[in-house]
């Protein structure tokens, strides 16, 4: 018992001088019960005396399932007692399994009790904050060595049972060698686990596999959630040792679509899968037979050219990155469609056209365009169960939406769903290049002959809302056609918090808004100027108007703007 103690005290407790005493001081013992709220308070606000040696303090040994008592001299010589509520062994350790690392460690070192369920502690979560490794300029290596020699030391004391949560933050600048990560996931990875997650650095990518067999033996039969990152997974045929698995997230993994399919098709519990950046991927096939997968995200998997899923339950699919053939079979069921593509352009016209046979079942749908050079086309296909749509344009690379784009083509995107009630249009850029609803003040504002009425659309917000003729066009499309509307949300800067506020500070630490450019700015006030101009006076009494201006006191600027008449 000494000797555990003489580990923990130099290795996880170097950052506090004062022992960890839980409870409250008392000039005799008390067998009173603390409520569990007051028991809880105490192992997080902990009291400290001095003690006379300034050593942490002995454990007594006539006490089993109390926490220690230390004799404090005070100036009087009286004896004070540290005392705990006489409660049963398996409290004490769930109250023990609920602490942080670094705390659970510190009462160990007080307690036989939590020193017993130490050993055995359920969550085990290396990482710089939990280890007490502070990075420092040019201590790196102290770090890297640290972190290896304390892991191998807390894993080589575990009792090898009841650790239900395991995680590992490696960063760059430690060198783990892979021998050592293979041995602690041997170690920790015991029957029971619930959790595991191994975040690597870029780098491991191409010299790390994660050991498979670290799963066999029923090991990993209990596991529901897994998270690998930076490194190659090369599950086998048969590969069934993930029978509890819910969720699923790779991250920079290196592995093929038949090992992934090899890894999925036993996991009949999956509920949940996320694949990013797994650049080995050409062909992800999701079986039928896999009934309770209801989530589906895919980003960034660069050489991915073809999604099929006949998993019945979908409902949820996120897709980001270069386009690919997407199959969700007849019986598709994806009721919650986010698409976004990285560097191909018309995200807008693939949504409009060809969604509707994919996902027919579709009720909210966003679309991510970073480079929309065609203008959304007319169709006669519907989405005739979409009742939110969100739309979000980004900037090219010359920082603004493609100024070929017609904002106002989006009403047939409207018109496309007959049950809209939300849509959400974003814009997302730092220099406006679209033509000007002041540039010529003497052209009229375009309508749409015997457009189709949205009659279910009650609730419409613009964010990045500028000063381009056609977004105009369409704000006012939308207020003459829509005419269930119940709030217009028409906001001039981008991402903005507190819209409709005449102050718009919001960042937490500065208490100031967040440093935006100049040429945003500028174009926010003639945004603005454009909604008192062409707007306001079409909004009927019925509707909710909330216009989000520049902030007016980080914002401020003179801006002139053309006198004309309203049209």
């Amino acid at each position: 018992q000494r000797q555990t103690q003489s580990f923990l005290l130099p290795h996880l407790l170097q950052h506090s001088r004062r022992p960890p005493l839980l409870g409250r001081r008392r000039a005799h013992r008390s067998t009173q019960t603390s409520s569990p709220g007051r028991l809880w308070e105490r192992l997080h606000h902990p009291r400290s005396t001095s003690s006379p040696t300034g050593m942490w303090p002995e454990l007594s040994p006539d006490k089993q399932d109390s926490l220690c008592q230390q004799d404090d001299h005070s100036q009087g010589g009286d004896t004070s007692t540290w005392s705990w509520p006489n409660l049963p062994e398996d409290i004490w350790c769930l109250i023990h399994s609920l602490m942080p690392l670094r705390d659970s460690a510190r009462s160990a070192c007080v307690s036989r009790t939590f020193l017993c369920s130490w050993r055995c502690h359920p969550k085990l979560i290396f990482s710089e904050e939990t280890l007490g490794l502070k990075q420092k300029e040019g201590q790196n290596i102290d770090i890297a060595r640290g972190f290896t020699s304390r892991v191998d030391h807390i894993l080589k004391n575990h009792s090898d049972t009841g650790v239900k949560i395991l995680k590992f933050v490696i960063r760059d600048h430690y060198n783990v060698d892979t021998c050592h990560l293979n041995s602690w996931l041997q170690k920790a990875v015991t029957p029971g686990i619930e959790e595991v997650t191994l975040l690597l650095p870029t780098k491991h990518r191409k010299m790390y596999e994660f050991p498979c067999s670290a799963l066999l033996d029923g090991r990993g039969n209990s596991i529901w959630y897994l998270y690998l990152t930076n490194c190659a997974f090369r599950p086998p045929v048969g590969f069934d040792c993930l029978r509890s698995l819910a969720k699923l997230h790779l991250y920079g993994v290196c592995i093929t679509g038949d090992e992934l399919g090899h890894l999925i098709s036993n996991c009949f519990a999956l509920e949940e899968l996320e694949v990013s950046c797994c650049m080995k991927l050409i062909c992800l096939e999701i079986p039928f037979w896999l009934e309770r997968l209801s989530c589906l995200t895919v980003s960034q998997c660069d050489k991915l050219r073809v999604i099929k899923s006949t998993a019945p339950h979908l409902s949820i699919f996120d897709f980001f990155g270069e386009p690919v053939q997407l199959v969700l079979g007849e019986s598709s069921k994806v009721k919650d469609l986010r698409v976004g593509y990285s560097f191909a352009p018309n995200a807008v016209s693939y949504a409009i056209t060809k969604l509707p046979f994919i996902a027919p079942h579709l009720e909210t749908l966003t679309v991510y365009s970073f480079c929309e050079r065609v203008s959304t086309p007319m169709v006669a296909d519907k989405f005739i169960h979409i009742k939110h749509l969100n739309i979000y344009f980004g900037e090219d690379g010359e920082g603004a939406v493609t100024p070929a784009y017609d904002y106002l083509s989006l009403a047939s995107f409207l018109d496309a769903c007959p049950v809209l009630e939300s849509f959400i249009l974003s814009v997302d850029q730092s220099d406006m290049r679209h033509d000007s609803v002041f540039e010529d003040p003497s052209s009229h504002l375009r309508q749409i002959p015997e457009h189709r009425r949205h009659e279910r659309l009650k609730k419409v917000q613009i964010d990045g809302f500028c000063s381009a003729k056609s977004i105009v066009e369409l704000t006012c499309h939308i207020l003459k056609n829509a005419t269930s509307l119940e709030s217009l949300t028409l906001d001039c800067i981008f991402g903005a918090d507190a819209v409709g506020e005449s102050v718009r500070c919001s960042a937490p630490e500065s208490g100031k808004c967040m440093p935006t450019s100049r040429r945003i700015i500028l174009e926010a006030h003639k945004a603005l100027g454009a909604v008192k101009r062409y707007i306001v006076e079409k909004v009927p009494s019925s509707v909710k108007l909330h216009i989000g201006g520049p902030c007016t006191r980080c914002h401020v600027m003179d801006v002139m703007l053309p006198q004309v008449s309203n049209m």
